[in-house]
């Protein structure tokens, strides 16, 4: 799953207010549409945390409706979310996790932490233990 939400920013009494039909708890705008982009994408990111440190359900990114656009949650962020939401997919602990891995239940823990500063070989090495494989991509801006 690609974390790229769409995004509708809305022009009221010269603000620019945005709404993200999936992540509803999202409130923010900017005084410019590139100001509320910005602060799109930083509450966007503040909301998939959220609901990773709640333990809550990742919402898959809704088909982009006319009027929106899409914004892409930053890349450790994403590969955290991905790797989150397999292991909710898997149903399985966070000590089984820890056992695939050989590693201890606090290591596991500490990767699906979403603030921790996990490096990319380990979310790779816990996508792949759940049966998932974490993809890189760049596009044009």
């Amino acid at each position: 799953m690609l974390f790229r939400y769409p995004v509708r920013i809305v022009e009221e009494d010269g603000a620019h207010e945005v709404y993200v039909r999936d992540l509803p708890e999202v409130v923010t705008g900017g005084s410019t549409p590139t100001e509320a982009l910005a602060m799109a994408e930083d509450a966007i990111e503040v909301a998939v945390a959220g609901r990773i440190e709640d333990e809550m359900d990742l919402p898959a990114p809704s088909a982009v409706q006319p009027g929106e656009v899409l914004v892409a949650v930053p890349p450790h962020m994403a590969a955290k979310a991905a790797v989150y939401a397999a292991w909710k997919r898997a149903g399985i602990s966070k000590s089984e996790l820890a056992r695939r891995l050989g590693r201890s239940e606090n290591e596991a823990r500490r990767i699906l932490k979403p603030r921790h500063a996990t490096r990319l070989d380990q979310l790779e090495e816990a996508a792949r233990v759940l049966g998932t494989q974490l993809v890189v991509g760049a596009e044009p801006v």
